[in-house]
């Protein structure tokens, strides 16, 4: 009799996979449940949720604005942490280490408390209405922290030789970056574009608190969840959304790691 023997280690980890991942996999599961409820055993196999997705105009414009204040945060993101990233990489400044600990302050700050602080402070101090911008900007404070990460691990691994050997040749500073830095780093550029537009995307706090007359899709998807009739579509759309931030993430990563030259020798 074969007896199988599995390590602690691995049976930790799948045991905290599965505890992580099947009840997400649930939602694309009740997404095609005849019924407004979503209980086992299921009633029946349809497509209703995902053709009810398909002519909510109300949903479809919270999915635009998803879309464009995703795109800007991007965007921005990544041109603020590039540039951050160079610098971290680059250059020995004083004060370095606190600098790069106030802008890594979000990662750890809850989500909540950067929301609210940001309300008041656009609100009682700067009298700001709340609009998508409003929306943007916190999303920016909390996706640049990510970017400066991804480019900085793309940045420290190729050989700084080549960017020495440009300003020999008599290159610039810009065009020493853009014909030898920016190639190098479009991998990670192109991943936290990536990995910024999917948090922006999937981001409830800052959007519930920021967000005026016009809402995002994370904030329009939970005021649905009130309302057992739309609870199908809202399913059917959250499955779309978690399918499509896995592949971002996926791709997002697979680039961040592509073609990273390592310096030690002896390595191709």
């Amino acid at each position: 009799m074969v007896r199988l023997r599995i390590d602690p280690a691995t049976a930790y980890a799948i045991f905290f996979v599965l505890f992580l991942y099947v009840p997400v996999l649930l939602i694309p599961l009740f997404s095609f449940n005849d019924s407004t409820v979503a209980t086992f055993p299921m009633k029946g196999f349809t497509l209703n949720g995902y053709r009810g997705m398909a002519a909510d105009a109300s949903l479809i414009n919270a999915l635009k604005n998803s879309l464009m204040v995703g795109i800007g945060v991007s965007i921005v993101s990544t041109a603020l942490g590039l540039l951050a990233a160079m610098g971290a990489t680059r250059y020995a400044m004083p004060g370095k280490s606190p600098v790069m600990g106030t802008i890594m302050l979000p990662l750890v700050v809850p989500s909540l408390i950067l929301a609210i602080a940001l309300l008041v402070i656009l609100r009682q101090v700067f009298d700001i209405p709340l609009t998508l911008w409003t929306v943007a900007a916190g999303h920016v404070l909390v996706c640049v922290p990510f970017s400066m990460l991804v480019l900085m691990s793309r940045l420290e691994g190729f050989d700084k030789g080549l960017e020495e050997a440009s300003n020999d040749l008599g290159e610039n500073a810009w065009m020493t970056f853009w014909r030898v830095t920016f190639p190098i780093a479009l991998p990670g550029i192109i991943a936290s574009l990536l990995m910024c537009f999917t948090i922006s995307f999937d981001e409830f706090v800052m959007a519930f608190f920021l967000s005026g007359t016009d809402q995002t899709l994370p904030v329009f998807l939970y005021s649905q969840l009130r309302f057992p009739q739309r609870l199908p579509p809202t399913l059917a759309l959250g499955s779309s959304i978690l399918a499509v931030s896995v592949v971002i993430v996926l791709v997002s990563e697979w680039l961040r790691r592509f073609g990273v030259q390592s310096n030690k020798p002896g390595a191709f």
